[in-house]
């Protein structure tokens, strides 16, 4: 089981209170860094469909930071200072209410 820091919870919750929607990609790095972050065990993660082409993508950007044999506790770091930039770049409401998400 993986320690999550209290600044990658807070950064989890600050991530759906950005202003605006960040790329296709810093989304898929948010993703993989989460999956590892969180200390999620990819060689048990089922690989998705050949028209699953969300499903691909992010499945690839888990693999890619597994890959790099990036640790939890790194993923967590770099997870945090992402969304502080995505926070700059995009913009941060602290009292927006985070949309629902769509599967």
């Amino acid at each position: 089981m993986v320690d999550i820091t209290p600044a990658f919870s807070k950064a989890q919750e600050e991530s759906k209170k950005l202003t605006s929607k960040p790329t296709n990609d810093e989304l898929l790095e948010l993703y993989g860094l989460f999956k590892v972050g969180t200390g999620e065990d990819f060689s048990k993660a089922e690989k998705p469909g050949m028209f699953d082409l969300k499903g691909k993508y992010k499945y690839q950007a888990w693999k890619d930071l597994v890959d790099e044999s990036v640790t939890p506790e790194a993923a967590q770091e770099r997870y945090v200072a992402k969304v502080e930039e995505l926070k700059n770049k995009y913009g941060f409401d602290a009292n927006k209410v985070p949309e629902a998400v769509k599967s």
